[in-house]
């Protein structure tokens, strides 16, 4: 007569879970392994929890060509008279009933028992399964917006806090989207934003967060404005043209520095396109923020009078310490180099590096009053965006 098979406990169907690990790998891009790891790590810890952390050595044997998992429990074969811990020990006497090759230091693999291992199974299982697949998901959107650091986004205003201004986005498709938050201060000042508007932001950074990625964006960074020209200038794009340097203050004005490594190639006319097409699509997406272009020169003098457009500059004299100078220009062209409420010496001073004193060309340094002498009229650089980064 045939023995009866042996019934599978309620709640644990290996197949099942198996079958379920497949359709999340298929649907998800989830591998099964990252799965199964979690399944075992949460089974292991429920076990040693029933057996209130007296067994240290819990082990889960995983078979996926047979669909099978089985949990064991290793015992150390130990002398009568050493025999102290039931739960990691097993005396020589009982380990021999098992096998007579069984000798006093062996470690025996213990079946744990079909009814407890079901009952540990139904009740984490599906919990794991759940948990593991939030945790993954998580760790790939973390993944697919971490490598775009640094790169432009296209995302669709979802909100608008009315306390504060700050706007949530949806950024990126299906499972591989998240939320961002666009904080009023990383907006360009007085850019309206409307909910479903689809706008380009500069993803800063991607941190990790126990709600999932966390991508901080931003419209006001100088990187947007270097990317918008690497998608749009395909001279920047192949390495022709370098951008060397970017000055912003958003919603008004940019300066951008420009090389290039052929000596055939106009780095400012390539930038501005045929008929300013190139700059004046950059220009719309910026909501008519102005952009100067200059042309970047490892002379400083040189970098200086061309940071200063539009203004023309009849001589720039180098400090002969530290990273300063003065630039003389035209009468009449004074107010035209500093700038309305002094941006334009503002930016080429962050530009630049260099901390610039403008001064008219009729100016005479012993006609000015001591006290105005010490007095501090330069711009003072501040960080630029070198390379856009």
């Amino acid at each position: 007569m045939r023995g009866k098979k042996q019934k599978e406990p309620a709640g644990m169907n290996c197949g099942e879970i198996f079958t379920a690990l497949e359709l999340i790998e298929k649907e998800r891009g989830i591998p099964q392994s990252f799965m199964l790891d979690k399944i075992v790590q949460a089974l292991t810890t429920a076990y040693k929890r029933d057996c209130k952390d007296q067994v240290d050595n819990v082990i889960v044997d995983v078979d996926v060509e047979h669909r099978t998992l089985k949990m064991f429990v290793q015992k150390t074969v130990v002398d009568e008279e050493d025999y102290v811990d039931p739960f990691n020990e097993m005396p020589l006497e009982e380990a021999k009933k098992l096998s007579a090759k069984y000798e006093i230091g062996d470690v025996i693999n213990v079946p744990v028992d079909n009814t407890d291992f079901g009952r540990i199974a139904a009740g984490n299982g599906k919990q794991v399964i759940i948990q593991g697949l939030r945790e993954a998901e998580r760790g790939q959107v973390y993944d697919e917006f971490n490598s775009k650091q640094h790169e432009i986004l296209t995302g669709v205003v979802t909100r608008i806090d009315p306390r504060n201004g700050n706007a949530s986005l949806r950024i990126g498709t299906g499972t591989e989207s998240t939320e961002a938050l666009l904080m009023a201060g990383e907006q360009v000042p007085g850019e309206e934003l409307v909910e479903g508007m689809h706008i380009k932001v500069y993803v800063v950074e991607v941190r990790r967060s126990t709600r999932g990625p966390q991508v901080l964006i931003s419209r006001t960074h100088p990187g947007l404005v270097k990317r918008l020209f690497e998608l749009e200038v395909p001279e920047i794009f192949d390495g022709t043209v370098e951008i060397r340097s970017i000055a912003r203050e958003a919603g008004s004005r940019t300066k951008m520095a420009v090389w290039s490594n052929d000596e055939n190639v106009d780095p400012i006319g390539a930038c501005v396109g045929p008929k300013g097409q190139r700059v004046e699509n950059i220009v719309a997406e910026l909501r008519g923020e102005k952009i100067d272009i200059v042309k970047y020169s490892e002379d400083p003098a040189v970098f200086i009078a061309a940071a200063l457009a539009p203004a023309d500059v009849v001589d720039v004299i180098m400090a002969e310490e530290g990273k300063s100078c003065r630039v003389l220009v035209p009468d009449d062209q004074l107010s035209l180099a500093i700038g309305k409420e002094g941006q334009n010496a503002r930016l080429a001073a962050r530009l630049t590096g260099y901390k610039i004193d403008i001064k008219p060309e009729s100016y005479h340094e012993e006609d000015e009053p001591q006290d105005a002498q010490d007095a501090p009229a330069a711009q003072e650089p501040q960080d630029a965006e070198q390379d856009g980064e």
